[in-house]
């Protein structure tokens, strides 16, 4: 497996889509842009990395609206790296907008919701240091 450099504060890291099928959306995006769907393990059900042709190297997540993404409207997000989350936090509180879910974490990345005062999601994310 190639190392994967550490992500620089303030870059786009991730994108997925967030719907209550993510089955049916699933199909529709793999026989549209030609995705491969690849199973990831969310307890009790299955969410989707979304693979560029012919490779196992993700482009995207299809996620279901349940568990840590339950109250999440259907969208597109991105993911914005930060260094420090819990303060970050604390400046978007300072600056006006508020923590829609989270913060939550895989022991890889820690990450939480946030919506902008013009109402814009998007999600930030703290990467755990390279051993």
């Amino acid at each position: 497996m190639t190392e994967q450099p550490q992500p620089k504060p303030g870059q786009i890291v991730w994108v997925d889509l967030t719907i209550p099928n993510a089955e049916a959306v699933r199909d529709f995006y793999s026989q549209l842009v030609g995705w491969q769907p690849s199973p990831v393990d969310m307890g009790g059900y299955n969410d989707f990395n979304m693979n560029l042709p012919g490779t196992d190297l993700p482009a995207a997540g299809v996620c279901h609206t349940r568990g840590p993404n339950a109250n999440l409207p259907a969208q597109w997000m991105i993911y914005i790296a930060v260094t420090d989350l819990d303060q970050r936090i604390e400046t978007c509180l300072a600056l006006g907008g508020k923590v829609i879910a989270g913060p939550t974490g895989d022991g890889l990345h820690r990450f939480c919701v946030i919506q902008d005062p013009a109402g814009a999601v998007a999600a930030l994310v703290q990467v755990a240091e390279p051993e």
